[in-house]
This record gives structure tokens, sequence and C-alpha cells, in this order.
């Protein structure tokens, strides 16, 4: 390798670094959980999105035990090779049948699904409509597919309805609109009564990434659908957030979809299947959150909670309904700073910065826990405090 190439490679990182967008990791030495143990220190754990607080769930651990003896470790194939087992049909028609959906598909993460998603159903002479602060991994999506395509301002309708004239001025044969269900880095949930309707307006289809939601939005747990008690015709979502927190992704929707998807969907073709215990842990899962109203209900009285402590305290938080309660910081520097002061008051938070968010948008993103306690969530506040004020903000 070259010096020259290398050489350019270092600055960029020392750019990066002067810059304080540096990102650095650091090394969890016990479970997932709302209390977790970071070198030699406990801390309290408020930036994971461990919404249930299923990551270490008992049931689920003995799920992903149990099902090794029978059916292995890993698969060792991908799926139309030898790699399906009934266990995966089993938590894709689980996951359906959660849903309200025909069918689902399994991906490695939701990363994948969405990666695959867009280039097998549209063409050409489709087009697709996607909100401006769509996640990464349905920008890529949308960039691997050759649909024209066709950007709305967040959540602003009629910026989506004359996006959607357009493509139907441009003659497009299919169009898609595109949206997350929560936009992560916010906590906002996109308008679906008003993308439906829109939609259904202009004869198009509606794909949401739920990511954020499934598990724990809505009456039944089932989602930003659920929540607004609207329909949408294709969902993308995860088992590595509130559904345990392992990994692993799908697609849920009408069966001539799921079968197209089989067949062409790059990232299911040639991607291992995922392991028996994380599939056996993610039907653990499901049936923990079917049975779930009391999580679901601890999640959202932490919130309310930590909420109004932190607006007591004078922090400026985005307006929202969702566990996703962000504090707005503005300058990158100071995020970074701020985390680190509240690591050395036992919180573990992360800073959030360009490019993860707009410039000048900086901010710590704090996320509730079904099995965060109140007397952790107290001691976090005073953490806060005592960082807030040593840092300036408040």
């Amino acid at each position: 390798m070259s010096n020259a190439f290398l050489s350019h490679i270092s600055e960029t990182l020392t750019q990066i670094e002067a810059d304080g967008l540096y990102k650095r990791e650091r090394m969890i030495t016990s479970p997932q959980g709302g209390e977790i143990r970071v070198g030699d220190r406990n801390v309290i754990n408020l930036c994971a999105n461990n919404y249930l607080g299923l990551a270490d769930h008992p049931d689920l651990i003995a799920a992903a035990k149990t099902v090794m003896d029978d059916k292995g470790y890993g698969m060792a194939s991908v799926r139309f090779i030898c790699g399906t087992q009934d266990l995966h049909r089993e938590l894709e028609q689980r996951i359906a049948k959660f849903l309200g959906k025909d069918d689902s598909i399994l991906f490695a993460a939701c990363f994948d699904a969405n990666g695959g998603l867009f280039e097998p159903l549209l063409g050409p002479e489709d087009a697709i409509v996607s909100d401006s602060l769509n996640h990464a991994s349905i920008i890529d999506g949308i960039r691997l597919c050759k649909a024209q395509r066709y950007r709305y301002a967040n959540n602003d309708i009629a910026d989506l309805e004359a996006k959607l004239k357009d493509a139907r001025a441009a003659g497009a044969r299919h169009v898609m609109v595109a949206t997350d269900g929560v936009f992560s880095m916010d906590g906002y949930l996109a308008n679906l009564p008003a993308i439906r309707e829109i939609a259904d307006r202009y004869d198009a289809v509606v794909m949401v990434d739920d990511c954020h939601a499934t598990g724990f939005m809505g009456p039944h747990g089932a989602g930003t659908p659920d929540h607004f008690g609207v329909d949408v015709d294709i969902l993308t979502g995860t088992l590595g957030k509130a559904l345990g927190g392992a990994i692993g992704g799908y697609i849920t929707g009408p069966q001539p979809v799921i079968d197209l998807l089989r067949q062409r969907a790059r990232p299911y073709l040639f991607s291992n299947s995922l392991p028996p215990a994380v599939v056996a842990a993610g039907l653990e899962a499901i049936r923990l959150v079917e049975e779930g109203e009391d999580l679901r209900k601890q999640l959202f009285e932490n919130a309310k909670f930590w909420r109004e402590g932190l607006t007591e305290l004078g922090f400026d938080l985005l307006p929202g309904e969702h566990p996703i309660i962000p504090v707005m910081l503005g300058d990158a520097k100071l995020a970074q700073a701020m985390a680190a002061r509240l690591f050395d008051e036992g919180v573990y938070v992360s800073g959030f910065f360009f490019p993860v968010v707009p410039k000048g948008q900086a901010r710590i993103r704090t996320q509730m826990n079904a099995a965060l306690t109140r007397e952790e969530l107290t001691r976090a506040l005073g953490a806060f405090e005592r960082a807030g004020k040593a840092c300036g903000v408040i």
C-alpha cells in the first residue's frame, strides 16, 4: 500500500478529530441492560435501543441456549442453498401474523433488508418518493435501484404531494413512498395517516421502516401503523432493538412482494441465514411483546418521568411522545464534552453530531428502557444537572 494513500487516510482522521467528530467506543464487560459495567465501574445506560429491556431477559437467553442443542450453532449457508430451517419459516410467519401481513422474509439486519428492498421491486420506469430524514439504509437501498428518485422535506405532506405530482407527471409506472416510522435522531413519528391518504390519492405504495417502533408503539406493540390505526403496504424492521437487541432484520408485506424478494433480493440471496439461537430468541421476544402490556406501560412511564425531569432542570429538548428524548446542545465538541462528563458521573450516553445529524444540531440522544428503575432515573437526573452546570448548558 502506498505511503501517499495512507498519509491521505491519516490526514482525514486527524481532521475528523480536530472537528470534534471522532467517534470512540467504550468496552462493555457486562450484558446489555439498564445498568451496565464498563471497565471497572457500573454506569446507568441511557443510549441503547433496548426499549423493553429484553436484551438480557432470562427467557430469551434460555430459548437461545436450548435451541442450540437441537438446531446447532450456525447455518454455514444462505437460505436457498441449504440454510433454511423450519425455525426460520416459523419466525417469518410469526412476524407476519404479529404485524398483520401475508408473509415476511428474514435478513441479517434491517440495513440489509432496506438495502435489498427497492431494486427487485422497482425499475427505471418507476419512482420512489423518500423522506429527507430517512435512515441511511433506505438511502443506500434507493441508490441501488434504477427508479426515478424524489425527496420530500421531513414529514412535510404538502411537499410529499408535490413530489408525487412530479412523479406522476413524469409518467412513472409505479410509485413508492418510503419513510421511517420514527425518525430516530429526533424521536418524531411520521404522519402515517396523512401519508396513507395522500399516497392513496396518487395510487402509490407506502413503505415504512419501523425499527424504532416495533414491539412498543401502539396498543399491541405492533409499531407506528398500530399506533395510528392505519395500514401500510410494506414494513421493514429489526430484531436488534426492542425485540431482544441481537441482530436480524425483516421485510413483511403482501405475498407476491415477499415471494419476489426471496427470488431477487441480493442481501438475502448472498448472506448467511440467521443463527438458530437468534431465531429462537426472536420468537420468544415476540411472545413477550404480545403479552407485554406491562413492559410498554413501564417504558412510557419512564419516558414521561425522564422528560419532565430534564425539562425542570432547564435542558432544551425536542418535543415528542416517543422514548427517544434528545437533549439539544448544538455544538459537536460540547456534545462530546457533556457525554464524557456524564460518564464520569456514572451515566453512559453518546454525543450525536455531523454527519449523523445536521451541522449545528449536535445533541445527546437519551433513550428510555422499561428495565430502568425510578431510583436509577433519579440518579441520572442528578448527574445531568451536575454535568449540565459544569459544561455551561444549564
